[in-house]
């Protein structure tokens, strides 16, 4: 499988800017801000990469539980498949519901709904824990007896689905809102309005929202992201804040007891001060400063070359070794960092892209580009450079200030 899936990369990019071109024509504000873009496509380059490595996981996961747990043998019948994608899209639900209504699911799926911004792009802000945490739900399936192949084909549904929900270009649709989870329905669901809070959990059918009591039709103006905006770019911070938070949360509970309760209460039960203290003491502040026209022509060239290298990395990745795709690694979690940094202007990305340069030379080595005796003068001459002028022309150039 995946042979194929670097196919998908460009297909998602395809429709992405399908959708903004849409945006454009009928001037539709608020769709896409150039930003939340990047953040989000960031997010999702760093968990395709990581899909590499999760994928194959994910499925032995299944072949286990399939054959150590299974309940019965379900034939690959026609039937089998209808009764099948009704039964992931029930454990969806639950997945879901629970991701919103349990801190420790939520430190998981909290990424997902940071954009402030809804268009194609939200749909990339995946983590690999996420992945991790409903794998761990979509066990059921190989537990009732469907095999793995069955299991991840229709999982391959859901998630082609769920993609094309995330977008304000579609408006209602009729008959079908009756029936499946449509773009409105999910708007509601990525909404912070106290009106949609905890609405819409379904994947493709809007059964279980109205059976379990979660069902919402969309009526008034939805503004999305978290009700405590993240208010940050910041690909680390975003990945990793809520856990931060829920981290300091179960320091100062006495029992274990107490831990254990905070663990699986709701999320709202978290005291604001401590998203407070987190960005405090990591000095979290997303620059106002407008961003230069070189600034975002480099962030864009980096994106695209991340791109280029995802695809390029997913189609050759079986023949690689340990070693490249470790230092080709370092180099896109690194990139990812670099350009969300410059998105809020930080002045340590300058040395940031020099132990960049520096992978890249490790992995010109691993490559047998270059010796080691060319690498280390390019290391010293890299050195040379901290001290000369190239810094201060570099902030002023790339982040608008000196």
């Amino acid at each position: 499988m995946i042979s194929y899936t670097y196919l998908l990369i460009p297909l998602i990019l395809f429709f992405m800017g399908v959708e903004y071109l849409f945006a454009l024509k009928f001037k539709k504000k608020g769709v896409f801000k150039f930003e939340s873009s990047v953040s989000n496509l960031s997010v999702g380059i760093w968990e395709r990469f990581c899909y590499l490595f999760s994928s194959a996981l994910f499925y032995e996961i299944f072949v286990w539980t399939h054959e150590n747990l299974a309940l019965f043998s379900i034939p690959s019948h026609w039937l089998s498949w209808v009764i099948l994608l009704m039964a992931t899209d029930f454990v969806w639900y639950w997945y879901h519901r629970l991701g919103h209504e349990v801190n420790l699911f939520w430190a998981a799926h909290v990424v997902h709904h940071q954009s402030e911004e809804f268009n194609l792009t939200a749909a990339a802000r995946i983590t690999l824990l996420q992945s991790l945490v409903r794998t761990v739900f979509w066990c059921a399936l190989p537990v009732l007896g469907y095999s793995p192949d069955m299991v991840v084909s229709i999982l391959l549904i859901h998630g082609g689905y769920s993609f094309f929900t995330h977008t304000q270009m579609i408006g209602k649709l009729g008959w079908l809102e009756y029936i499946f989870i449509t773009p409105s329905h999910h708007r509601v669901h990525h909404a912070s309005n106290p009106e949609y809070l905890d609405k819409n959990y379904g994947d493709i059918f809007v059964f279980w929202d109205k059976m379990f009591g979660t069902f919402k039709v969309e009526t008034l103006p939805v503004t999305y992201g978290l009700v405590k905006p993240l208010d940050s770019y910041s690909f680390l911070w975003g990945h990793f804040h809520f856990s931060i938070d829920l981290w300091l949360a179960l320091k100062r509970e006495p029992s274990y007891l107490k831990k254990l309760q905070l663990l699986f209460s709701k999320p709202e039960t978290l005291d604001a001060d401590f998203g407070e203290e987190s960005r405090n003491t990591f000095g979290i502040i997303k620059s106002s400063d407008p961003h230069t026209w070189a600034s975002k022509v480099y962030v864009v060239i980096q994106l695209v070359l991340l791109l280029g290298g995802l695809v390029s990395v997913t189609k050759f990745y079986s023949g690689l070794s340990a070693g490249i795709i470790w230092l080709l690694g370092t180099i896109i979690f690194v990139s990812l960092i670099n350009v969300c940094a410059i998105l809020e202007q930080k002045r340590w990305v300058y040395y940031l892209e020099h132990f960049r340069l520096f992978v890249l030379g490790l992995l010109a080595i691993e490559l047998d580009y270059v010796d080691l005796s060319i690498f280390f003068v390019g290391i010293l001459a890299l050195l040379i450079v901290l001290s000369l002028p190239v810094k201060d022309v570099y902030r002023e150039i790339i982040l608008g200030k000196k």
